[in-house]
Formats: structure tokens, C-alpha cells, sequence
């Protein structure tokens, strides 16, 4: 299929691993110009080579900031004025006990997961109404429909851009921008198997993740974690031209761990 995305520009926001990083190197293999976006510029740089290795006719650019600060998006907005896509990946997790998330946690959790996202389609979205085309994804979470009991704060958040996007996605009835939240499941990202090395207990990843689908995510319907690139399949897709009549949904790639048919 032509996803008809060649000569589009995108920005992916937390693009140097991951999630964030597939999307920008599927985008990139279609012929978008990408924004690889990261907090330092090691990280960057070598997101950069990377992409060349995979996609080696990308076009990319390189943005270095912490676009959870204002300071750091009016710098990206001077270099990038415009961008035809914008998908707000960047976010942060970590389990924690609810009686010690405190006040500080919070706060850092929104403004990083939430304001974040906020800002940066604040910024773009009017140059996308002006131009009469855009497209916005927000990469919410499974947890944001089934709040995990290990880090309640981070799916609080991740609720929180659903409505977030289904607000957006209203204020831009009839304009040709589409606003729409992909709700990966548990995927197998560089913060994951971080995440797993500290809580395995020296079990292989393979052993860690056969009892996590046993015991913590059973209704997972694939019984394992998600590639980042299986994520980045849909929002690519979603990004595209020709899905024009997605707008206002919360999309999930989650292997079947919510029940429910819709």
C-alpha cells in the first residue's frame, strides 16, 4: 500500500529508542523528513546512525532538548517551524507503591507525560489548521483503560491524554487535522528490559516474561511482549494520508490485554 507520506515532515518526540524510535525509522522508510528528538546529543547522534543503517536514504535531522521545558520547544520551534506530523511519544515510567508517590512524582509525571504532548500540538496545531492538513498522535497506553496497581501515577497520565486527544481531535472538526491516541500494550523497549533486568532476579528475559503473562497481564491474547516496531505499524498507518477518516479514536496495540471488543 502507498501510505502516500513521501516529502511529509514529522517530528517524534523521545525518538532515540524504543517506541519512538521505530515510529521515526518506519516514517523515515516511507519517505517522511523525521525529527529525531532526545536529551542528549550522544543519544541523538547515535539515533541518527542508526536510522542511516536501517533507512539508508532517511532524511533526518536531529534535535537535542528536554521537550518537557518550555525553553526547549521555543529552541525546536526556531529551527522547525512547521511540521506536517506530530507524534508525542516522549515519556517517562517507574513502579512505585502509591503511598510513596509524592506530590513532587506527581507533578513530574504530568508535566513530562501530559504537558509535554500539550505544549508541542499548542505549538504546531495551528499551522496544520492553516494549511488545511496534520496529523497528531498521542502514544497513550493500555494502562491508561486498566491502571496498573504498580504505578498508578504513570497510568493516571496516560488516562489523561485520551481525553486530551479526543479534546483536540473535537477542536479540529472539519480542518483536514486528525487527532487520534495509539494505546501500545506491554512492548519490549529498551526501558522495559531495563525495567525487567532489575526485577528479574537473574531470570533470563524469556523466563521473566512467560511468568509476567501468567501471572501480572494473563488476558494478554499473544502472551508476550509487543516489538516496537508492531506499534509503529500503526501509527504510521495512522499518520498516513490515506487514513483521513481516523480522527478521535484511541487505537490500541496492546495484544489483546484489555478485555473488550472496541
Amino acid at each position: 500500500m502507498n501510505l502516500e507520506l513521501i516529502d511529509k515532515t514529522a517530528l517524534v518526540s523521545g525518538s532515540t529508542k524504543g517506541i519512538g524510535f521505530a515510529i521515526a525509522c518506519q516514517l523515515a522508510s516511507e519517505g517522511v523528513q523525521v525529527i529525531i528528538n532526545g536529551r542528549s546529543e550522544s543519544a541523538v547522534d547515535d539515533a541518527l546512525e542508526k536510522l542511516g543503517q536501517f533507512v539508508p536514504a532517511a532524511k533526518a535531522h536531529g534535535f537535542v532538548g528536554d521537550l518537557s521545558t518550555t525553553a526547549a520547544v521555543e529552541a525546536l520551534v526556531q529551527r522547525f517551524p512547521a511540521v506536517d506530523i506530530l507524534v508525542n511519544n516522549l515519556g517517562i515510567f517507574e513502579p512505585k507503591p502509591f503511598e510513596d508517590i509524592s506530590d513532587e512524582d506527581w507533578r513530574r509525571f504530568f508535566d513530562v507525560n501530559v504537558l509535554t504532548g500539550a505544549r508541542l500540538s499548542r505549538t504546531y496545531v495551528p499551522g496544520m489548521k492553516q494549511r488545511r492538513w496534520g496529523r497528531i498522535i498521542f502514544i497513550s497506553s493500555e494502562s491508561g483503560i486498566q491502571i496498573p496497581v504498580e504505578m498508578i501515577h504513570y497510568g493516571v497520565t496516560k488516562t489523561a491524554l485520551l481525553g486530551l486527544s479526543r479534546g483536540l481531535a473535537e477542536s479540529c472538526a472539519g480542518t483536514g487535522v486528525t487527532v487520534n491516541a495509539i494505546l501500545p500494550g506491554p512492548t519490549r523497549s529498551a526501558g522495559v528490559e531495563e525495567f525487567v533486568t532489575k526485577l528479574s532476579g537473574g531470570q533470563t528475559f524469556e523466563a521473566f516474561e512467560r511468568e509476567f503473562f501468567s501471572k501480572v497481564r494473563p488476558s494478554s491474547l499473544i502472551q508476550r511482549f509487543a516489538t516496537p516496531q508492531e506499534a509503529a505499524s500503526l501509527v504510521t498507518f495512522v499518520c498516513s494520508p490515506v487514513a483521513s477518516a481516523i480522527t478521535g479514536a484511541a487505537l490500541r496495540v496492546d495484544g489483546g490485554v484489555v478485555r473488550a471488543c472496541f
